[in-house]
């Protein structure tokens, strides 16, 4: 990994369980960002979905409680900033692929094309079409898709050392 922070990208359904649920199959990864061990980041695609999502009216919300996550959200998830990775020829040069499989959801490339850019550890998702995506990923020189059980094992077993 190289960096003292690592950095991850959540999906909505992640966040949803972090911000909304107080799932406590997330509590470790909400754990490692509240206390400054990771650092999560977001694009404002990314967060325009939650905000629809969280207006969904199967998930019951009150408007308390969808304003309570967004600042939650906002005060722990970071806007990603211009990307980070290498330009094409620059990673091209260096063996670093820029192009991503190809989710069969396209709503959901946003968060593979983020967490590229963002140059993150982690892609955390409970996505069905996102975690087939995992292994080919392992071939790349970039960034693990995990869902959330995996990233909360690998937490818990091993500490800072697992995130790489």
């Amino acid at each position: 990994m190289g960096r003292a922070v690592p950095i991850w990208v959540l999906d909505t359904n992640v966040l949803l369980d972090w911000l909304v649920f107080a799932d406590p199959g997330v509590a470790d990864i909400a754990s490692w960002i509240e206390n400054g061990r990771a650092r999560a980041v977001t694009r404002s695609d990314c967060r325009a979905e939650l905000v629809r999502v969280l207006a969904y009216p199967r998930l019951c919300a009150t408007d308390a409680q969808r304003a309570a996550a967004l600042s939650h959200f906002d005060h722990w998830v970071a806007p990603a900033g211009a990307p980070s990775a290498p330009s094409a020829p620059a990673a091209l040069a260096a063996g670093i692929p820029r192009a991503l499989p190809q989710c069969r959801d396209r709503d959901d490339q946003k968060f593979l094309e983020l967490a590229r850019d963002a140059n993150a550890d982690w892609l955390i998702s409970k996505d069905k079409l996102v975690l087939k995506l995992a292994r080919p990923m392992r071939r790349l020189p970039l960034f693990r898709i995990v869902h959330p059980r995996e990233a909360s094992a690998a937490l818990s077993a091993a500490g800072p050392a697992a995130v790489s």
